[in-house]
């Protein structure tokens, strides 16, 4: 494993839509395993292929239990994600991205979603998230759509050095 380089922003990597993942072989597997050290080390709770400059459908996430904190966080890596459903509710929440360090802005996404995948063997998977996780998800599988959470802000700022809070990716 290794910790790969994050892409920023205006690097055009992060404005194509990523390619779709046909073969799950040793080479996908290290960009996962590259992918998990490369968000935990940033420190960041998700991870899109494309900011490491891979431009290929798979995402990393990593958060824990809103309501139980005694739980350790749970890992997801996730390979040509699709969101099937989105709740009507939505929320305006505050996010930043590895990507574009330094700034972060309020986005109002749906509360909940549902996202289908397949794990890391190219077994199928559906996974219900709701709050902070749902947010977490749309926003990685946004950027394998090449759109950033600065497309869908209402506002954004640039971020105070002491006060700067952890990235959704």
């Amino acid at each position: 494993m290794a910790v790969r380089e994050i892409v920023t922003h205006p690097s055009p990597v992060l404005r194509r839509k990523a390619q779709k993942v046909s073969d799950f072989g040793p080479d996908l597997q290290t960009l996962i395993d590259d992918m998990i050290e490369t968000m935990r080390q940033a420190p960041g709770v998700g991870l899109a292929a494309p900011q490491v400059g891979v431009s290929q459908r798979v995402i990393v996430v990593e958060y824990g239990d809103d309501d139980d904190e005694t739980k350790p966080p749970k890992l997801y890596a996730v390979i040509n994600p699709e969101i099937v459903r989105l709740d009507t509710e939505t929320e305006l929440g505050t996010e930043g991205c590895l990507s574009i360090p330094g700034f972060v802005g309020d986005v109002d996404r749906p509360v909940s979603a549902i996202i289908k995948g397949m794990n890391r063997r190219g077994q199928p998977l559906r996974i219900k998230a709701q709050g902070w996780l749902a947010r977490i998800f749309q926003h990685e599988i946004d950027h394998l759509n090449g759109v950033l959470f600065i497309d869908r802000a209402e506002k954004v700022w640039k971020l105070e050095a002491e006060t700067e809070p952890a990235s959704l990716d």
